[in-house]
């Protein structure tokens, strides 16, 4: 099903924006967007005055605190509050003003810390989470339950896709507040451009991670907007993970230089796998297309023509 208006939450971010480029060249020509400046999805009475005025059809809830271990160690009121108060004033309010599909985006980070490998849906609250992350993953459960519940009791077509990490232009590179694939893009670029090889990361190297491109995620959640309909989560993955180690080489291959890793085990390792089954959505017909390595590539290019400096970071 295709849908006249789509209310991307979030466009300006990572997903979002690639999601807006992947509804506007499969035909969407009414995508409603609004800046944080136009709308606080934080103030109930500004998201009730624009759903009002626009009447979106279909909402996709892109918009949310993020950030890398540190940044959740750091603000975990925020990354609670802030990301409750979000999704429930954007959950709520389409329901109030009758939005006919709303997706919600969750994250591999809901899953516990020690689940079984590949991670099945099925896997939600069967254990303790990651303690690092344990505030954001509480609260897109909450959203994700808040989805669910409105379609359990209201008949609503609400639904929650949980993707894997996800990378590409548009990413954030501030070491502070970033993820992991994105700071270790920045720091093994910083050491090529000051002439050093030597690279310091967090923890062992050992943990391994699944990475999935943005325009992979995007091109999926369009798929999922038009053609899920289960409350049922749903998982988005690339079907493979790589050692934090084997990261880095990837990094340096991309950018060219030969490295010596330093690992710093004073800092956390966090979970020690994240990988997504993602059987569900493949056996509805999707699949990702963009590889580790080329998706780097790509991500490093965007970086070394400025992209970089539109999050802040001039190199």
């Amino acid at each position: 099903m295709r849908f006249r208006s789509v209310y991307v939450a979030g466009h300006r971010g990572l997903v979002g924006s690639a999601l807006v480029r992947n509804l506007q060249s499969n035909g969407y020509r009414n995508i409603l967007a609004r800046s944080h400046k136009e709308l606080d999805l934080k103030n109930p009475e500004e998201v009730r005055k624009f759903f009002s005025e626009a009447r979106p059809e279909a909402v996709v809830i892109a918009a949310a605190k993020v950030g890398g271990i540190q940044a959740n160690s750091i603000y975990p009121v925020e990354f609670l509050l802030e990301n409750l108060q979000i999704q429930n004033n954007l959950i709520a309010t389409s329901f109030e003003f009758g939005v006919k599909k709303l997706l919600f985006l969750g994250s591999s980070c809901i899953y516990p810390k020690l689940a079984a490998q590949p991670i099945h849906e099925d896997s939600l609250l069967t254990g303790p989470l990651e303690p690092s992350n344990e505030p954001y993953a509480i609260a897109k459960i909450a959203g994700i339950k808040l989805c669910q519940a409105y379609a359990r009791q209201y008949g609503t077509d609400f639904i929650c896709a949980m993707p894997t990490n996800i990378y590409g232009p548009g990413d954030n590179f501030d070491l502070q507040n970033s993820h992991v694939l994105p700071a270790l893009i920045r720091k093994v670029h910083e050491a090529k451009v000051q002439g050093r090889n030597d690279v310091t990361i967090w923890g062992t190297g050992t943990p391994r991670r699944e990475f999935l491109h943005a325009d992979d995620l995007a091109d999926a959640l369009r798929f999922l907007l038009e053609d899920y309909e289960s409350p049922e989560i749903i998982n988005v993955g690339y079907g493979e993970d790589v050692t934090i180690h084997e990261l880095v080489q990837i990094i340096a291959r991309v950018v060219g230089l030969e490295i010596k890793i330093v690992f710093d085990t004073s800092k956390p390792d966090g979970t020690p796998r994240k990988l997504l089954d993602s059987a569900r959505l493949q056996k509805l017909g999707w699949k990702p297309r963009i590889s580790l390595k080329d998706g780097i590539l790509q991500t490093y290019h965007w970086l070394l023509r400025g992209g970089s400096e539109l999050k802040g970071w001039t190199n």
